[in-house]
């Protein structure tokens, strides 16, 4: 299931690991998820909480939103403690200081990296040794009114690309430029400190994934990596990677989606 291929159309399979899987230091896993579970699956997920994360659960408002977030750290505990070869609520983070969470305690050229996403009742988290990591996923929404907001956010060498495009494209143009910038800015760390028009990705239906332009430093391009992800109907997603030269792995954590998906 090591997917080589660097081509627009290339398609993950995920699959159901018969095992914990060897996380190689060239390879970067991708892990998918429903967030929609059983109550008692949610409640095994629920203890492996830390205090802090089933206080941030307690505070949110809708039950739907309480309960994806449980599945939704529960499941990232899961998932490093596979990796850790330990148990899920024995995992500790600590947040840098744009929120992102990273593996307390672990450093150096074999420390594992992650990051996640989730939208609409589906999450995806990514996973390498070594290598800092973001990972973006929307669910294509109607109503949205995608070019005014491309005018507020993009650069202008993406604007002109999406205006370009004829008009039935333009939407799913948009958040194909959207995931790789929120999957850059992710895995930089930098979060909204980070403006959004200061790098070009590219963003037309077909065309690979690639961060084109970055400024002030224009060295800094080619020091990542992007791929488009294809994850469910509906869905657009994208991932991030420091480096080249890596491999991807795509798995089906168990859940209500079918491992033929």
């Amino acid at each position: 299931m090591t997917i080589a291929s660097s081509t627009p159309h290339a398609v993950p399979l995920w699959r159901f690991p018969r095992e914990a899987p060897v996380l190689g230091n060239d390879e970067v896993h991708v892990w998918r998820a429903a967030l929609d579970q059983s109550s008692s699956q949610r409640d095994s997920l629920l203890g492996t909480l830390a205090e802090d994360e089933q206080a941030r659960a307690g505070r949110y408002h809708f039950q739907i939103d309480r309960e994806r977030f449980i599945v939704a750290r529960g499941v990232l505990r899961e998932i490093l403690g596979l990796y850790l070869n330990r148990a899920a609520q024995s995992v500790a983070f600590y947040y840098g200081p744009q929120a992102k969470p990273a593996l307390a305690g672990k450093s150096g050229a074999d420390a594992i990296h992650f990051n996640m996403s989730h939208s609409h009742g589906l999450a995806l988290y990514a996973v390498a040794r070594g290598r800092e990591i973001g990972i973006d996923l929307e669910f294509v929404r109607e109503g949205l009114e995608a070019e005014q907001l491309a005018e507020r956010f993009f650069s202008q060498r993406e604007i002109a690309t999406l205006r370009a495009l004829p008009a039935g494209l333009r939407k799913h143009a948009f958040f194909l430029c959207w995931t790789r910038k929120e999957a850059y800015i992710k895995a930089r760390g930098e979060g909204l400190s980070m403006a959004l028009d200061q790098f070009d990705v590219s963003l037309t239906p077909g065309e690979p994934a690639a961060l084109l332009g970055t400024r002030p430093d224009s060295d800094e391009a080619a020091r990542w990596s992007l791929r488009e992800l294809s994850v469910a109907p509906g869905y657009v997603s994208a991932l991030a990677v420091a480096g080249q030269g890596w491999s991807l792995c795509c798995w089906q954590w168990p859940g209500l989606l079918s491992s033929s998906a």
